[in-house]
């Protein structure tokens, strides 16, 4: 229910859904002359178009082409969501200045609090908490990079993409949260929101999670967690999610030195690994181990149609060499590439040239470059009933140099994706590409363009055999736990 004209009464604590929705924006801090954190927000408020931005500092009358005002309680127009960037023995007078301009939400970028480990650093949070309920708003953070909505044009860093998507993110990390949509821009990926919310001093991961759960703009969920606020509320909130939702966790704090950092980045006591595992398994959550076998496990969720519940795969590139390799890659990390029958190679053999090829899975031939050949064998391969999924590959990177032309755009990549969609829609098995970035920057352009046309075309891809083989089989163990295969609907 859309509650942003609701009446704005003092005490009375806003939704989510009004915080994920601001009108006018307040950044208090910000200057014309450092290029702090502020600054770059009210860049990226300004690129993004968003429609009421307010810089707030008492030493100028502009910021950036923007009027300057004083304080909060000067700006005439409403505002929604404050961002605040000053020291934190400053932010408590500050507060009293959000209730009395009947705020939804304070976003605090200002470091200085728990994390620091300081016992008066930690009064002034509960103080911080006090104020906020007592004035009727949400805190985020402190300690973080706050809300990236791109729907809202609410954006916390540069040429972030404002075409929303399925997948939310929550973080407790300002870094993976900024990074995230912009690393896996390229492969498709888009959100519906980011939340990086640092010290959870008041919006916590368990609340996000039932949120998110229940959204329905969000149809994965992603999280980097270091550390929890309650236990027993995060088991039920993870529960009930996953049930509902993928749900893809990276935690943060595995090892003692990375326990030792999350705790001075966030004051998180990040819990028990064995146990967080254990939780995880038990929900039928995804977990992975950083921040690009995320990306590759979104991609999968997000792209791979229909999502399949066994790890058979046909294996089809050029290259000896390089599909030696990819097969070794594949079944070392739990993807099977069982090999074809007599009947299925001899038919395979009448299409294809038999000097220097292998036909027993994988198929390598000189041709497969070739969009007709590329059809040929995935209408061969697709009625194989053990086979599960096609693998296209480019063990070297042939677009450039290799191909003398002939791998270009307009003469392999569009006829390619062409044939590829035809063989989808007749043998209802899904096709993922392993396309292996070139080491040079000859290839570069060419190869990002390649990329760009197989995701624009709605296929997956991944850089590398490997991570290919990694994420499909977190997502295959995941889909084949799940009483329906029908997977996150594609958008």
């Amino acid at each position: 229910m859309d509650t942003r004209n609701r009446p704005e009464e003092p005490g009375v604590t806003p939704t989510l859904d009004e915080v994920f929705c601001p009108r006018g924006v307040a950044v208090v801090g910000a200057s014309p002359l450092n290029l702090s954190f502020a600054e770059m927000v009210v860049h990226s408020l300004k690129e993004a178009q968003f429609p009421a931005i307010f810089p707030v500092n008492p030493k100028y009358k502009e910021v950036l082409g923007l009027p300057c005002y004083a304080s909060l309680t000067d700006i005439p127009g409403a505002v929604d969501h404050v961002i605040v960037n000053i020291p934190a023995e400053s932010v408590l007078k500050l507060l009293d200045d959000c209730a009395a301009k009947r705020v939804k939400s304070v976003h605090f970028f200002t470091a200085g609090f728990g994390e620091t480990g300081d016992a008066g650093r930690a009064e002034l949070e509960r103080a911080m908490l006090v104020k906020a309920k007592a004035g009727g708003f949400r805190i985020i953070g402190p300690n973080c990079v706050g809300l990236y909505v791109p729907k809202s044009r609410l954006v916390n860093s540069l040429n972030s993409p404002l075409e929303p998507g399925p997948i939310a993110f929550i973080s407790q990390s300002g870094g993976h949260a900024q990074n995230l949509p912009n690393y896996s821009q390229a492969r498709g990926l888009r959100f519906s929101k980011v939340v990086s919310y640092g010290n959870a001093l008041d919006v916590n991961e368990s609340e996000l999670l039932d949120y998110f759960s229940r959204d329905p703009e969000t149809e994965i969920i992603a999280a980097y967690i270091e550390g929890v606020k309650d236990g027993q509320r995060f088991m039920r909130a993870l529960a009930e999610t996953a049930a509902q939702k993928p749900v893809v966790i990276y935690k943060g704090g595995r090892t003692e030195a990375g326990r030792r950092a999350a705790y001075g980045h966030t004051a998180s006591m990040t819990s028990s690994v064995a146990i967080f595992d254990a939780l995880c398994r038990q929900v039928k959550a995804i977990q992975v181990d950083d921040l690009e076998e995320m990306i590759d496990v979104l991609t999968a969720l997000r792209f791979v149609r229909p999502l399949p519940r066994d790890t058979r795969a046909a294996l089809m590139g050029g290259g000896g060499g390089p599909s030696v390799l990819a097969s070794d890659e594949m079944e070392n990390e739990g993807l099977r590439v069982p090999c074809f029958s007599p009947a299925v190679q001899a038919e395979l053999k009448q299409s294809f040239p038999v000097a220097g090829s292998i036909f027993i899975n994988p198929l390598d031939t000189a041709n497969l470059i070739i969009p007709g050949a590329i059809s040929t064998a995935m209408q061969v391969i697709g009625r194989v009933p053990e086979i599960h999924m096609f693998i296209y590959h480019l063990g070297f990177h042939p677009i450039s140099h290799w191909g003398l032309g002939r791998l270009s755009l307009e003469n392999f990549v569009k006829p390619a994706i062409g044939v590829m969609k035809e063989a989808l829609q007749k043998t209802g098995k899904p096709i993922l590409l392993a396309l292996r970035p070139p080491q040079g920057l000859e290839g570069m352009t060419e190869f990002l363009a390649a990329q760009q046309a197989f995701v624009e075309a709605g296929f997956p891809v991944f850089y590398s055999m490997r991570q290919l083989a990694r994420a499909m089989v977190r997502v295959i163990a995941w889909n084949g736990s799940r009483p329906d295969s029908r997977g996150p609907a594609k958008s």
